[in-house]
């Protein structure tokens, strides 16, 4: 269901190499659905949206949480940690300053690692305990691809990804984001819409 890992594949064939953080999506083999359900439909494209848009990422402090999981419950991992950040920051009176992301530092054909952030306007005054920290967030050329609908459904924007850049032999750094413009705490999980970034040499 889940094509991070492909997209990592994808972008090897051309010598596009990922160091420490590659997200990817995990292959699955692929089920039989049942006779009655209703096969999955991509929302339509929106010619608004950008797909390779160049962009300048400025680094800003960001509060964010390490975590490891596996693809099957990838959202349900990723919300529960920016549900603990969006906590913290409550709770020390700091000010959001952009949309939530995560941050994939590993992956493989099982599962993930990663770092989920929330940028900030300032660092606290006092350093976070725990699993919890302070730090920036990545800086540099990106390029922006626009998801619209289910967290699932990034499948295909990932697979549409590493042919756009497999047709132009685009080389990638090591970092690889998926920023939520629809906060996913509270949008339903099939309307959201989310920001891709690549950074590129």
């Amino acid at each position: 269901m889940l094509l991070r890992f492909v997209l990592w594949v994808g972008l090897a064939a051309v010598t596009m190499v990922f160091a420490a953080a590659q997200p990817s999506w995990a292959q699955k083999a692929t089920e039989t659905p049942p006779a009655a359900a209703k096969p999955e439909v991509p929302p339509p494209p929106q010619s608004s949206d950008p797909f390779g848009e160049d962009t300048t990422l400025t680094s800003k402090p960001i509060v964010f949480l390490k975590g490891s999981g596996n693809w099957d419950k990838a959202f349900e991992t990723i919300t529960a940690s920016l549900k603990k950040l969006k906590a913290y920051i409550a709770k020390e009176g700091l000010a959001a300053d952009g949309e939530p992301m995560t941050i994939f530092t590993a992956t493989d054909d099982a599962g993930f690692q990663f770092e989920a952030a929330i940028p900030v306007s300032a660092p606290p005054k006092n350093p976070p305990h725990g699993d919890i920290h302070i730090g920036t967030s990545p800086e540099g050329h990106a390029l922006k691809f626009v998801h619209r609908g289910s967290y699932d459904g990034l499948d295909n924007t990932y697979e549409a990804i590493t042919n756009y850049l497999d047709e132009r032999r685009m080389e990638a750094k090591d970092l690889f984001i998926e920023q939520y413009v629809t906060d996913p705490l509270t949008t339903d999980e099939d309307h959201l819409v989310v920001n891709v970034l690549v950074l590129v040499k």
